[in-house]
């Protein structure tokens, strides 16, 4: 059963100062997310991604199409208690203290209330600010908050997990604490839908992505897939203080960091710039193909069809 099946959902908003103008927030979106999957909604700012989880959360009404959660309609109730959301900028009242707004989002969620402590405690020690319980939330920096978000979001034990730029301003400990709770989620058998620009986090963590850009949806791809194409290229890294001028006749693409060097040239070249190295009595360090990125496929699906048709 797919955890999510998205089947033509549409959103329009009026705009300007007499509400006349229509502007396309989404157009028709069909998209299917499997079950245990953990799932990545790529796409610039105002692409779309946020009006995409707030219909699937049933938190606006679509102008058109439906969906359906874990089998269910969006809007069936018995939805809520199987779904666990995370915004983006998440507002908590911030005179309560961790230990106190996880308690307020346990009885919510209908978490049984001789279970509620322990349940609390161990979400608090599973993002690791059993030691903040009883801080209050205005005194938390942008990670704290972010971490106890996550962890009202998965409380009640959730098969699904919505988060919305879990990673935004977040330093890097705190984006490595979320991918590390997003993997253990995985490793749960949850399902993740997140959204994100943030490609190297997606690359990370997701078994497939999905691109959208000015609300219409431009390309999916398993990441595993789109990382593993060839380019036709090495990258060779050898210790060295400048680049050999026969290296840079073979078409070699080069930089010199400290006492490094790093050159990528034609495949095809590769055995003749070993045998540079080997010359020039020069230490290799690595010899790798290069293979396209995530980034790669992001920006290609961010083009408009005209370009990408006067490019190829």
């Amino acid at each position: 059963m797919a955890a999510i099946e998205i089947l033509g959902l549409e959103k329009n908003y009026l705009v300007g100062f007499w509400r006349k103008r229509t502007k396309q927030a989404l157009r028709p979106l069909h998209l299917t997310i499997e079950e245990g999957e953990v799932f990545g909604f790529l796409g610039p700012n105002g692409a779309g991604k946020t009006t995409t989880l707030k219909l699937l959360m049933g938190l606006v009404l679509p102008t058109a199409g439906t969906a359906r959660i874990l089998g269910m309609e969006v809007d069936d109730p018995r939805v809520k208690a199987q779904i666990g959301f995370l915004p983006e900028q998440p507002y908590f009242y911030d005179y309560l203290t961790a230990q106190e707004l996880l308690e307020y989002y346990g009885q919510l969620s209908g978490v049984p209330a001789k279970e509620r402590a322990a349940r609390v405690e161990k979400m608090l020690a599973r993002v690791g600010l059993q030691d903040a319980a009883r801080v209050q939330l205005r005194k938390f920096s942008k990670g704290m908050l972010q971490r106890v978000g996550l962890a009202q979001a998965i409380l009640h034990d959730p098969k699904l997990v919505f988060l919305d730029e879990p990673m935004s301003g977040l330093d890097p400990m705190g984006r490595r604490e979320v991918r590390d709770l997003i993997q253990q989620l995985r490793q749960e058998g949850k399902t993740v839908f997140f959204s994100t620009h943030i490609l190297s986090d997606a690359e990370a963590l997701c078994d497939r992505v999905a691109v959208i850009n000015h609300g219409e949806l431009r390309g999916v791809g398993a990441v595993a897939e789109l990382t593993s194409r060839m380019h036709g290229k090495v990258e060779v890294i050898f210790y060295g203080q400048s680049v050999p001028a026969a290296l840079a006749s073979l078409g070699a693409e080069a930089r010199v960091s400290g006492d490094m060097v790093n050159a990528v040239l034609p495949e095809e070249q590769q055995e003749a710039a070993l045998e540079v190295l080997r010359r020039e009595h020069l230490k290799l360090i690595s010899l790798t193909p290069v293979r396209s990125s995530l980034e790669d496929f992001y920006i290609q699906k961010l083009q408009p069809a005209e370009s990408k048709g006067a490019s190829a």
